[in-house]
């Protein structure tokens, strides 16, 4: 990862997916908020959509993916978003900030990926890898410290994912939609001297 004199990483350059198209990764705005609310719905509901009765899948998409939600987190310093547009059409995401999930392990300090997240048809080519690389470097701008990932207990291919980042399982708790709970497992990732 390029960084600038400050030692903050430098803005993700284009990368060419195939002929015609482009893919660029940057910090998300205040003005990014309504593309992210859009977004976080539709990866939500093709990731995870057929688990919910139609009820409860509504009610978190009101509480987690409005507009008011993205532009919260966007306002607060403690929290970070990126967005990935290809031709200028958002698709994909990453959010981090302070841990906040439930491990007796888990201190003030250590920092969490709170969401990476793609549509459907963009997985696999490489911009997950370089959203989560972006997000990786922001929560340790200041240096190692613990990092913290929660992932659907039945998504094997992200905890994979994550494995090759040297995150291990850690523990789970039930993540609430409606009134269903779900199997999260919390992955960790202790500090790294590179």
């Amino acid at each position: 990862m390029q960084r600038n004199d400050q030692g903050n990483p430098l803005p993700a350059s284009p990368c060419k997916q195939g002929e015609g198209e482009s893919t660029a990764i940057r910090r998300a705005a205040l003005g990014d908020a309504a593309a992210l609310a859009e977004l976080g719905a539709t990866t939500f509901i093709e990731s995870f959509g057929q688990l919910y009765v139609p009820r409860d899948l509504e009610a978190f998409l009101e509480e987690s993916h409005t507009v008011d939600a993205y532009a919260k987190v966007l306002a607060n310093p403690d929290y970070a978003l990126w967005i990935a547009t290809r031709d200028g059409r958002a698709i994909g995401y990453a959010q981090a900030g302070p841990c906040g999930l439930p491990h007796d392990d888990a201190q003030p300090g250590d920092g969490e990926l709170k969401r990476l997240y793609l549509l459907k048809g963009e997985q696999n080519g490489g911009v997950g890898r370089a959203l989560f690389d972006q997000a990786l470097t922001w929560l340790e701008r200041d240096g190692p410290r613990p990092l913290w990932i929660s992932v659907w207990s039945e998504n094997l291919g992200a905890q994979r994912f994550y494995g090759r980042y040297g995150f291990e399982y850690a523990g789970e708790y039930a993540f609430i939609v409606g009134e269903q709970r779900d199997r999260e497992f919390m992955f960790r990732r202790l500090p790294r001297a590179d």
